[in-house]
């Protein structure tokens, strides 16, 4: 009789365990006197009957059914194992840990701006995590009739209503659509929050969600970094001198042309203009105004060419008084 007990008896787990599988549900098998139930790391034990929560194993290991197990069910303490016939319940194994997803958005989302009126198209891409924290929800909504879920599954769900929420966060907090990046923390915050709400009544909760980069179209990331480049060198007749230089460096401007030797005429004054304003310790930085007491100079203020007697430069033209 001990012999055929031994075969009767079943061991409850979770079978072919998967890392991105959210649970399983050991079920449709009648649980024979002498089973045992195996917990994993990272996995929780619940005991259903009829549909409703015996009791909930947290704790790692091998446990006896009979006498470790049904001790602590709710409405099963006192059940007795039969010599031919057991207990038909369901065990519902939960993965514990936290999932961590890639995100992107498969098509440009177009943001409204006043500038573009058919509105700013933009690219994002990121990550995000989540978990199972509650069991009687998560039984109610999707365990109680599935024998499995993925994480798929719930990328699915977010990614559905990721690309409304990026446009409703990015409208609502990103200030400067050209430089959403220096928003990025607070727009994924709200963004967070939102999906945890999308989620909640799955029995999960969004546990960190974050934007990686913001990618516009090529035509307006050229422009975005022509104008970072402006705002750092600052003046703008020092950018036209550097970009001189820089076309004259790269064969852009060609040595011998008529531009070449306008760009070096332009520059030449240019410099000899700055080398008179640090010649002159009385010069305040007009270059353009006349003498206080209405004397005519005797150079020009302007390129350093002798004037006589005329009243506007021989050389450049500027006004002498």
């Amino acid at each position: 009789m001990g012999i055929l007990g031994k075969q009767l008896a079943n061991v409850v787990e979770w079978e072919e365990f998967r890392d991105d599988m959210i649970f399983y549900k050991w079920s449709n098998r009648e649980i024979k006197k002498g089973s045992k139930l195996i917990i994993r790391p990272g996995q929780d034990a619940i005991f259903l009957f009829n549909g409703k929560i015996e009791g909930i194993f947290k704790d790692e290991g091998d446990y006896d059914i009979e006498s470790q197990i049904i001790p602590f069910l709710s409405t099963l303490k006192g059940f007795k194992f039969g010599f031919n016939s057991g207990m038909r319940a369901e065990v519902l194994f939960i993965n514990t840990k936290e999932f961590p997803v890639k995100w992107g958005t498969k098509n440009a989302i177009n943001i409204p701006t006043p500038q573009l009126p058919g509105g700013l198209p933009i690219r994002a891409n990121g990550t995000f995590a989540f978990k199972v924290n509650d069991y009687i929800a998560l039984i109610d909504k999707i365990a109680g009739v599935k024998t499995n879920y993925f994480v798929d599954d719930v990328k699915l769900r977010i990614t559905s209503v990721l690309d409304q929420l990026l446009m409703k966060w990015i409208s609502k907090e990103g200030k400067d659509m050209f430089n959403l990046q220096a928003n990025a923390f607070s727009i994924a915050k709200g963004i967070e929050e939102d999906l945890d709400m999308e989620i909640l009544d799955m029995g999960m909760t969004i546990t960190d969600f974050n934007i990686m980069s913001f990618n516009y179209p090529e035509e307006i990331q050229e422009m975005i970094t022509k104008n970072a480049s402006h705002s750092m060198i600052g003046d703008l007749g020092k950018y036209q001198q550097v970009s001189m230089v820089d076309g004259m460096a790269n064969g852009q401007i060609k040595g011998g042309s008529v531009a070449s030797d306008m760009a070096g005429m332009m520059m030449g004054m240019n410099m000899a203009n700055q080398m008179m304003q640090n010649m002159n310790p009385n010069h305040q930085g007009n270059v353009n105004a006349a003498p206080s007491n209405g004397a005519k100079p005797n150079f020009c203020p302007n390129c350093g060419q002798k004037t006589g007697e005329a009243n506007f430069c021989p050389n450049c033209g500027q006004k002498l008084v």
